[in-house]
This record gives C-alpha cells, sequence and structure tokens, in this order.
C-alpha cells in the first residue's frame, strides 16, 4: 500500500530553506569579517576612522544600487542600467536646481520621477514588447549614458550655489543625536531604505509576487495574476531606487558626473550574487545584499590601500562574481537531488 502524504513535508521544506538561507548570510557575514582582519593585518591604515568612514560611504551608493538590482533579479531578470540611471538622475536633478533655478526639493523629486519613469520603460519593454531583460536594459543603459552627456553638454554639473545639498550625503543627523556616533546621512538613508526594502519584500504583495516571478512565472499566470503588471511594478520600483542612489552620488561629490555611472551595475550585481540572492530567481534577502556590498567595499578600498593596480581589482571582483553564481549551482542542484518526494496519497 502506497504511503499517505505527510503534511509536514512542507514545513519541514520550508524551514529547511529558511536554514539555509541563514546559513547563506552567516557565511557571507562571515567573509566580510575574514576580510577586516585580513586587510586590518596587512595595513595599519585600513582600520582607521577616515578609512572605515570612506568604506561605509562607498557602500552607501553600492548598496542602494545592489537594493534596486536585488528586486529584479529576484524575479530572474537583470538590470544593467542602474549605474547610468543612477547618473542621469543626478544630471536631471543638476539641471533643474542650477540651470533652472528651482527649489532644491523640486530638484530631488524630479531625479526620483526620472527614475521611476526609465525604470517603466524597462519593465514595459520586458513585458509588453517581450524583449528579454538583459537586452531592454542595455538599451536603457546605453539611452541614459547618452542622455546624461547631451543634456549636461558633457560637462560637471556643480551645486556649490546650492546651500544643503551636500548635506543630502556629508551632514550626520545621528551624529546630531548621538555626538559619538558620526555616521553619514547617506549611510543612514542605506540602512533606512534597506529595512524599507526588507518589509516591501517580505511583508507585501508586491514582495509575494516579486518572489513567486521568479520561482515560477508561468504558473502564476495560470494561476489568474496579471504577471506583467507586477514585473513593471517591480522595474519601476528599481528605477525609483536608483534616482535615491543618483542624490546621494551627487551629494557626496557636491556636483553631477555625466561621465560617471558605467560599470557601478557591476558592482552592485556582484553585490546582490554575492549576499546570497540567485541569478535563476526565486530567492534572496536585502540583508544578503547589504553584507555583499559592504563586502565589495571593503575587499576594493584594501586593495587600493595595498597599492593593487585598479585593472587586478576588477580581476578579483569578476573571481568572486563567478565562485559565487557557481556556489549558486551547486546549492540549487543539491537541493534537487534532496528534496523530498511526496509519494500519492492511497486511492479511497
Amino acid at each position: 500500500m502506497a504511503e499517505s502524504t505527510n503534511p509536514s513535508l512542507g514545513g519541514r521544506a520550508a524551514a529547511a530553506l529558511l536554514s539555509a538561507e541563514t546559513r547563506r548570510k552567516a557565511l557571507a557575514f562571515a567573509s566580510l569579517l575574514l576580510i577586516v582582519v585580513i586587510f586590518s593585518f596587512a595595513s595599519p591604515n585600513f582600520f582607521q576612522t577616515p578609512n572605515l568612514l570612506s568604506i561605509l560611504l562607498a557602500t552607501s551608493v553600492n548598496g542602494v544600487l545592489a537594493i534596486a538590482c536585488t528586486f529584479i533579479i529576484i524575479t530572474g531578470g537583470i538590470d544593467l542600467s542602474v549605474g547610468t540611471l543612477m547618473t542621469f538622475c543626478a544630471v536631471i536633478a543638476g539641471v533643474f536646481i542650477t540651470k533652472w533655478q528651482q527649489p532644491m526639493s523640486l530638484g530631488v523629486a524630479m531625479a526620483l520621477v526620472t527614475g521611476m519613469v526609465c525604470g517603466l520603460t524597462s519593465g514595459t519593454c520586458v513585458t509588453k514588447l517581450k524583449i528579454p531583460p538583459f537586452i531592454a536594459t542595455l538599451g536603457m543603459m546605453m539611452i541614459t549614458k547618452g542622455l546624461s552627456m547631451v543634456i549636461s553638454g558633457t560637462k560637471p554639473i556643480y551645486f556649490t550655489d546650492t546651500p544643503g545639498f551636500s548635506s543630502i550625503s556629508m551632514d550626520s543627523l545621528a551624529g546630531t543625536v548621538f555626538p559619538s556616533v558620526p555616521l553619514p546621512n547617506a549611510v543612514l538613508i542605506l540602512f533606512l531604505l534597506a529595512i524599507l526594502a526588507s518589509l516591501i519584500l517580505n511583508k507585501t504583495l508586491l514582495g509575494r509576487y516579486t518572489f513567486a516571478l521568479g520561482s515560477n512565472e508561468e504558473a502564476v499566470r495560470l494561476s489568474g495574476v496579471n504577471t506583467d503588471r507586477w514585473k513593471i511594478a517591480v522595474y519601476t520600483l528599481g528605477g525609483s531606487i536608483c534616482g535615491v542612489a543618483g542624490l546621494l552620488m551627487a551629494s557626496r561629490l557636491n556636483s553631477a558626473q555625466p561621465a560617471l555611472g558605467q560599470g557601478y551595475e557591476l558592482d552592485a550585481i556582484a553585490a546582490v550574487v554575492i549576499g546570497g540572492t540567485s541569478l535563476s530567481g526565486g530567492e534572496g534577502t536585502v540583508l544578503g545584499t547589504i553584507i555583499g556590498a559592504f563586502i565589495i567595499s571593503t575587499l576594493t578600498n584594501g586593495l587600493r590601500i595595498l597599492s593593487v593596480p585598479q585593472e587586478w581589482q576588477t580581476v578579483v571582483t569578476g573571481l568572486i562574481i563567478i565562485v559565487a553564481v557557481y556556489l549558486d549551482i551547486l546549492r540549487r542542484k543539491q537541493r534537487r537531488t534532496s528534496a523530498p518526494v511526496l509519494a500519492p496519497a492511497p486511492a479511497k
């Protein structure tokens, strides 16, 4: 007689999945601590307050971009435009505030709206025009890069006559409340955005469908869900988060640099993958992404302090991405082979 289906198997599978995610985040965090220890011994300048603040500021921008990529990659997609879109949003803010003499609040709002519209456009190309995400976002990368050059006249836009703009990133609201914690606003914004993104991903309908799209989009569509609408919403959200990154970068530099941006998407995607988000979609966490962003920034900073050439820093980043993706492949293969096979219930 066939065995009856055990109703507790689903619960045990979910618990095993949660345990696996916990182990991946713990492993990533242990790797970050190991990197910090190694560079601290390798250079006396590494574990100094100015250098640690530099790592935090660098992570703030890459971390925000990585959060945008996390949502999109969980759906099974990819976004190559996050770096140049960040720059484009910064340029738009610069045009409104410095060239058109509009209030800073309007410039900030237009940067966010610009990111939202570009994300909406990418999502529409992927869903309605059936263009693969790689190609659609590659096209958006080139479009935003070109528009940044055209609108700015290939020249940086400076915010030196805009009091308060640099304070978006460089002032310390936390320092005014806790003088012993001079945490820059950019880092505080990163942490607050990470908390908000985690709540969206785990506690809202958008987050639920984000995971569902990456796990089995066809099954979700057959269940009557408008998958195109939810996927467009994810890309739109990612674009608006890129607008936040653009404001943080422009505020930190006190200028919008139109030639800046390309290449940031690689660090953002690397942070997402290192943090445990699968490029195949369906799983990932914001906390893992933040840890991955700190690993990338700490590694880059440490190699720079040790005077490792920029070319070799890029090589190391590439190797890390390959190893992280390969580990994800092994993890998925192991999960398929160890998944319990449910026996059919006996006929009545």
